[in-house]
């Protein structure tokens, strides 16, 4: 062998074992979801993990494993992460209202009557949760900001005043809900999304009270005969949590790459949040599968289910405690500004 080749072999080898090492000083974290992978946020979940690997280099990716499939239950998310279970996950503050319902009490539906006031309050938003996560040892990294769909009245007749509701019975997906209707002299009930259809097509229940833009995913088309829009969803964003005892272990290097990551994800979620077009489509595309879109609920009908969904929410925020009442009030009075 001459020494060029021998020169040669050694360079190669040096840059094998280079590339090896650095390979195997690569971190993979956990990322959990309880998302199913079909839902619209599991490819933002995708691509931030993509964008992580890319921003570090290779020295750090994350493996997301949607639908629960790690086997974590949501209510004991904020004990996982606290114990530095799981790497990361995507955290939603109305899932643990039995270890933070302060948590639970940070939005609620009624808080906007127009989609645009979303984008206004999520700055604040943001802040509070990354304070409550930062109380459980979770360090946050941006999130995906949940599209503001339209809520509507899914009904058999043709429903669209308070006036109307009063003698039938619907089904809402939160007791902050329950409260709310109660308000207003209308009985409901919380049914589980996945039981949704059995209860309008048996009778359990006369109307829904759901979320007309993706109301044919569950057809609610073959179940319903009419709608008639309330309101913008108040829609909590999904933050990415990062366990503490993950975070502090992580380089300054891998640090940023999440958070830009993360970042970068949030922004682009919100940029496409509000969306009138998407929400006039698919108003289109439910007319076409027969349902009769009835007028809107009046603006005086609006505010009385505004009012009602208020005090309901304070009645939440003040059994949750002193953080709960603080950040209702830190919501609604930055709202009350806007409005003004």
């Amino acid at each position: 062998m001459t020494r060029k080749k021998l020169l040669m072999g050694v360079s190669s080898l040096v840059l094998m074992t280079a590339a090896a090492n650095a390979w195997s000083d690569a971190k993979t974290l956990k990322f959990h979801s309880g998302l199913a992978e079909s839902r619209p946020e599991a490819a933002y979940l995708e691509r931030f993990s993509d964008l992580v690997e890319a921003y570090s280099d290779g020295q750090l990716q994350v493996e997301v494993y949607h639908a629960g499939s790690l086997g974590l239950k949501e209510a004991d998310m904020l004990r996982i992460m606290q114990r530095g279970m799981v790497d990361m996950a995507l955290m939603y503050g109305e899932y643990y209202n039995r270890d933070a319902p302060e948590m639970a009490s940070i939005y609620a539906q009624g808080a906007i009557t127009e989609a645009e006031q979303h984008l206004d309050i999520l700055p604040t938003l943001r802040e509070l949760y990354r304070e409550g996560y930062a109380d459980w040892g979770i360090h946050t990294v941006g999130g995906v900001v949940a599209p503001v769909f339209d809520v509507g009245l899914h009904c058999k007749e043709p429903i669209n005043t308070l006036e109307g509701l009063r003698d039938k019975k619907v089904r809402v997906w939160s007791g902050h809900l329950v409260d709310t209707f109660e308000r207003l002299g209308i009985s409901a009930q919380v049914i589980p999304q996945n039981d949704m259809y059995l209860a309008l097509q048996t009778g359990v229940v006369d109307c829904a009270y759901y979320l007309s833009t993706v109301a044919k995913t569950v057809s609610l088309q073959e179940v319903t005969d009419y709608e008639a829009y309330l309101h913008p969803w108040a829609a909590s964003p999904w933050m990415f949590g990062v366990s503490d005892k993950t975070w502090n272990n992580l380089d300054e290097q891998q640090q940023q790459a999440l958070t830009r990551a993360g970042e970068e994800i949030w922004e682009e979620t919100r940029e496409s949040a509000v969306d009138p077009e998407r929400e006039a489509q698919a108003r289109k595309e439910r007319e076409a599968m027969g349902i009769t879109m009835l007028p809107a609920f009046s603006d005086e009908d609006v505010k009385t289910f505004v009012d009602a969904a208020w005090a309901a929410w304070h009645d939440m925020a003040s059994e949750a405690g002193d953080d709960g009442i603080r950040y209702y009030e830190t919501v609604t009075n930055e709202l009350q500004d806007d409005a003004t």
